[in-house]
């Protein structure tokens, strides 16, 4: 036993490799690093997410009874419905991205995410709430083709769980900023909004 315990102490390194590679798995944690880190690489993407989360809680927060009278934090989960379709639109739109899709609509269509964010935080735009998952799902699909076609091939399920993950953090920053300050301001969020805007229209005519 006493040969048998130390022969077996220095397998337990291999047994540890064996279900993650020689790199005892490091690989997947850069690979997780690297998908967290992208959207926060460009201030386009950073500004569309933190639009769709402040315009969240802009048009789904509240909803009115039928007297009219507002009703509070018991149906506030609606607010989730848009950033969560974006989050996971833009997923499979980074798996095809990953893949190799390419198209030549994706500079456009993330810059005119931005012009139509930017403009319904400025103008508080309410939307059917089906209409606005859509919507902005349609833009997130656009955005997972940018950064998937961006990031390695390799280790794909670790850098989508990353960047999905920044995504979602970009979201909640925008519900935060939404709810504590924009609401607390009636020129803060056309300001933010009409900067967006314009950043968006300066984006669509730098890409034709």
């Amino acid at each position: 036993m006493k040969r048998i315990l130390p022969g077996f102490i220095l397998l337990l390194p291999t047994m540890a490799y064996a279900h993650l590679g020689n790199d005892a798995g490091l690989h997947h944690v850069s690979a997780f690093l690297a998908g967290f880190i992208h959207p926060f690489t460009g201030l386009d993407h950073m500004l569309a997410m933190i639009a769709v989360g402040i315009w969240s809680v802009q048009a789904f927060r509240h909803t009115r009874s039928k007297d009219g009278a507002r009703v509070s934090a018991r149906v506030s989960a609606k607010v989730w419905i848009v950033p969560l379709a974006f989050a996971g639109l833009m997923m499979a739109g980074g798996v095809f991205g990953i893949a190799g899709v390419r198209t030549p609509l994706v500079e456009p269509m993330i810059a005119a995410s931005l012009l139509v964010l930017g403009l319904f935080v400025a103008l508080r735009v309410k939307l059917p709430l089906p209409a606005g998952a859509a919507m902005v799902g349609t833009f997130a699909v656009f955005h997972g083709l940018a950064h998937g076609s961006e990031l390695p091939a390799g280790h794909a399920l670790a850098l989508l769980c990353g960047m999905v993950i920044a995504t979602m953090l970009l979201h909640v920053t925008g519900m935060l900023l939404g709810r504590f300050v924009m609401e607390r301001n009636v020129w803060l969020p056309r300001i933010a909004g009409a900067a967006a805007a314009a950043f968006g229209i300066g984006l669509l005519a730098a890409s034709f």
